[in-house]
């Protein structure tokens, strides 16, 4: 192919009737005014899209355009590459060809990046036109970091030797960036944050060392490296997180915040003591990513709607149930997050503040110190709340005091454990709360799971096994259509796994008064049947259902919430 010529942005989009004369003017004074380039300055203004711009590009050069989100990637024709040039040039090695590659650039007509492309692949470079957004997170996604993890950790066990290493010596030492344990973590790190992993698991085994990512819910092995730098991993762990170094028999709790990839992230560290050394886990909480809105967790319009009418009640409980890492957390902040507003006093009372909020008093419950949930939650209501977040109802004390307040005037939100909605009332009762209190203050009950959602790359439709057949046909609001269902393949996009990122699945109870009535009632059989009857087609099964027929998720996920509402 031959070079490129340079061509003007603006011109390109007038003969193609995507702006106005007036609108490119516009765009040339911001421009000017802010010194950003001009397809930015087009976008963020809103008068074109960026696919717009590509595809507009494309046409003009007589080049092909292409959606990332629908290509076939391969990690290993990417790599040849490197990933500095990639971010820095805005390209993507797409393919390997007999006449040379093909290359995908935002923008093709930069002379200098396509000579440089040329010279470091050492071969013809045919161009192709993308969007930019999704260049840069193809480039987070395949650029892993594992190689230079799997370099460090050698490094690190050919440091340590295998004689005994004074650890607070090695790194406390000058020249500590340079070491390879802080090169290894900062890769680490870095890994983590550009596959969205939500964990890293840290676990000494008898003959290696096995660091894991929890992407999506589910475990992917990162790496495996020699036992002896365990301790060495662990040490500056500790450190930086003001941990007990010289205590390895106990369990330790601490958090520390690092900046990776111009984002901030939170970091809440465990270590326990196990056979080979100390187990680490680390959970990762992005605090540059603002506050998520309740609409875009993927609530059902109708439900959301009733949920919001409940949160402007004046008083009540609202608990949110469901399991651990089922997304409770991220549904009570979303909700706190429209609660706050300047008339409003609102107190959490949790263990620990996952997610530090503007305008909120927030208060770190330390059972070292006999702060607990109840004493806290006492002291607050001495605070004269408008609004109350309790972190999660564990005991009897903990639940009357908080049901207690719900009568007394505040809106008090909370989480528990328990499986489904209808069951939520009856655990209340079981940890000794009076029926009168739970028919009395209760207002809601919402719980959820996660499902993962199918990668939009590699999604294919899917051809069901008889067990999904079987599973399918024993649903009472199952439209058994083949058709409808769809899984991913697996592709570089999702590391091969077929989903990328999660979506929540609801149920809403709503205290009506006909439940109410059912909840005083001593039979609590009588309960479920009604609460059962109130929520037919709007259980968190039917929700599930329902994004496996949209092609959003899919049978066998289904199916797993099924299984774990039924333990």
């Amino acid at each position: 192919m031959a070079r490129p010529e340079k061509i003007r942005l603006g011109e390109i989009l007038l003969q193609q009737e995507l702006m106005t004369q007036a609108q490119l003017e516009f765009a040339l004074s911001e421009q000017k005014r802010t010194g950003r380039k001009l397809g930015r300055v087009f976008v963020e203004n809103g008068l074109v899209t960026e696919d717009q711009i590509s595809i507009a590009m494309a046409k003009q050069l007589n080049i092909q355009f292409v959606d990332l989100k629908h290509f076939n990637i391969k990690p290993e024709v990417v790599r040849r590459l490197p990933e500095l040039q990639a971010r820095r040039f805005r390209a993507l090695v797409l393919d390997e060809r007999v006449d040379g590659f093909l290359v995908a650039m935002v923008d093709p007509t930069d002379l200098f990046a396509y000579d440089e492309i040329a010279r470091i692949l050492r071969g013809v470079v045919h161009l192709a036109v993308v969007n930019e957004d999704d260049l840069l997170a193809s480039i987070d996604n395949l650029y892993r970091q594992t190689e230079a993890i799997t370099d460090f950790a050698r490094e690190l066990g050919q440091e340590l030797g295998d004689g005994n290493i004074d650890f607070g010596t090695l790194i406390s030492s000058s020249g500590a960036e340079d070491a390879p344990v802080v090169k290894m973590l900062q890769s680490l790190f870095e890994d983590a944050v550009q596959v969205r992993a939500s964990d890293i698991h840290i676990e000494p085994q008898e003959r290696k060392l096995q660091i894991r990512f929890r992407i999506d819910g589910q475990l992917h092995l990162q790496t495996e490296s020699e036992p002896k730098i365990a301790n060495a991993l662990a040490l500056r762990l500790k450190i930086i997180s003001e941990m007990d170094i010289s205590e390895k028999r106990l369990p330790q709790d601490g958090r520390f915040v690092i900046r990776v990839r111009q984002q901030q992230i939170d970091v809440r560290i465990s270590t326990m003591p196990t056979q080979f050394g100390e187990s680490v886990v680390m959970r990762l909480l992005n605090q540059s990513g603002g506050m998520l809105n309740l609409d875009k967790i993927g609530m059902p319009p109708e439900m959301l709607q009733t949920f919001r009418s409940i949160l402007q009640r004046p008083n009540g409980l609202v608990l949110v149930t469901g399991p651990t890492g089922s997304g409770k957390t991220t549904t009570l902040y979303g909700a706190l997050a429209e609660l706050n507003t300047e008339e409003r006093k609102v107190i959490t009372v949790e263990d620990p503040v996952e997610y530090r909020l503007p305008g909120i008093n927030q208060v770190q419950v330390n059972e070292k110190i006999e702060l607990s949930f109840a004493r806290v939650l006492r002291a607050a209501l001495r605070q004269d709340p408008d609004i109350i977040l309790l972190g999660e109802m564990r005991d009897q004390e903990t639940a009357q005091i908080g049901m207690r307040a719900a009568m007394t005037g505040h809106l008090v939100l909370s989480t528990l454990h328990t499986n489904d909605a209808v069951s939520t009332p009856i655990r209340l009762l079981d940890m000794g709360v009076p029926r009168y209190m739970v028919g009395t203050s209760l207002h809601a009950v919402l719980a959820q799971r996660l499902v993962r959602v199918i990668c939009e790359s590699c999604r294919e439709l899917h051809h069901i096994s008889n067990a999904e057949r079987e599973w399918l046909a024993g649903e009472e609001q199952a439209k058994l259509n083949e058709a409808s269902c769809h899984h991913g393949r697996g592709c570089a996009h999702c590391n091969g796994t077929g989903y990328r990122g999660r979506i929540g699945v609801y149920e809403l109870l709503e205290m009506t008064n006909e439940v109410i009535e059912a909840a005083h009632h001593h039979d609590n059989s009588h309960f479920v049947k009604v609460a059962r009857k109130q929520m037919l087609g709007k259980t968190m099964r039917s929700h599930a259902l329902n994004l496996v027929y949209r092609g959003i998720s899919t049978v066998s996920e289904a199916m797993r919430i099924s299984n774990q509402i039924d333990e």
